[in-house]
């Protein structure tokens, strides 16, 4: 496979300049990672991983789910949180994790879902506490995990228990973790939970639409990282130097659900955004070609 890639790819570079080049085709081609030093290059949503390393498939805290896909696999820094993450898991009641999505053997953009993902620090986390983590990878493709907000998106339902606090508060607390995305019902619950004199880790939990049956956790550029785009704005701006839990957090469940009436509030036109799916070599970094044509 990885031959056929790297032939792959030197032929759709040999096609002329509009022919239909997509690097999702390229990079979801590749079954297993480039034997390069690990390396995130470009941004979360623009980019590509060099020496990735696959989240094994089963260990005595965690078992990665939907197989088929083969996403199971993330930079070293990033598996080894999720490894010990879900050690903390079992210490708030859970059996370990489910862990979904991480990145494709390569990162880069993906044939379908998610825009982010690219450069093997993200993943997501099952909102459901496993109960068995002997799953067949039959079973691991039809489960499917819990939603947490209710159906009109306004409050957590009764799947959201105080463990799912205490493992997302476990995970904002580590130092690797750049944000986590939640439900905004999810965040506003917290923030209504949260001891007072507790609440500074909170600015990491960011609402974002998507998220009712897992949460994303991204991890910081690692320290080396030298390709690594870090994000801005950082989590401490969007915050303000504070926890979140304000005026701008209750908009996701006031004008987000119910948009304000376009005929009385004016709006500057927006200009289409492409999608990474459409991304073709050329508007990924240059270092991505590289990884691709590895061994």
């Amino acid at each position: 496979m990885i031959r056929f890639a790297a032939f792959f790819l030197s032929c759709m570079m040999a096609l002329p300049a509009h022919a239909d080049t997509r690097a999702n085709r390229l990079f979801g081609a590749m079954d297993s990672p480039s034997s390069q030093p690990p390396m995130p290059i470009g941004s979360y949503a623009r980019g590509c991983a060099a020496g990735l390393v696959e989240l094994p498939e089963t260990g005595p805290t965690w078992q990665a789910m939907r197989l088929s896909r083969g996403r199971n696999f993330g930079h070293p820094v990033l598996i080894e949180f999720l490894q010990e993450l879900s050690v903390a898991a079992t210490q708030v009641g859970w059996a370990g994790l489910y862990i979904g999505d991480i990145s494709q053997p390569r990162g880069g953009p993906m044939t379908s879902g998610h825009a982010s993902h690219q450069i093997g620090l993200d993943a997501d986390i099952w909102m459901l506490p496993p109960r068995r983590l002997d799953l067949t990878r039959t079973e691991r493709e039809n489960i499917s995990s819990i939603p947490v907000r209710s159906a009109d998106q306004r409050s957590v339902t009764e799947n959201w228990t105080p463990a799912h606090y205490a493992l997302m508060r476990a995970a904002a607390l580590d130092r690797r973790v750049d944000r986590i995305f939640v439900a905004a019902a999810v965040k506003i619950e917290m923030c209504k939970t949260a001891t007072p004199a507790d609440t500074r880790w909170l600015r990491k939990i960011r609402p974002v639409a998507g998220h009712d049956t897992h949460f994303h956790v991204r991890l910081r550029c690692p320290p080396g990282a030298t390709e690594c785009q870090t994000q801005t704005p950082t989590v401490a701006e969007l915050s303000n130097g504070g926890n979140g839990c304000d005026d701008t957090l209750m908009w996701w469940v006031t004008d987000y659900l119910n948009p304000p009436d376009p005929d009385k509030v004016p709006v500057e036109p927006e200009e289409p955004r492409r999608h990474p799916r459409d991304f073709t070599m050329a508007d990924l970094p240059a270092q991505c070609a590289s990884v691709l044509s590895a061994d």
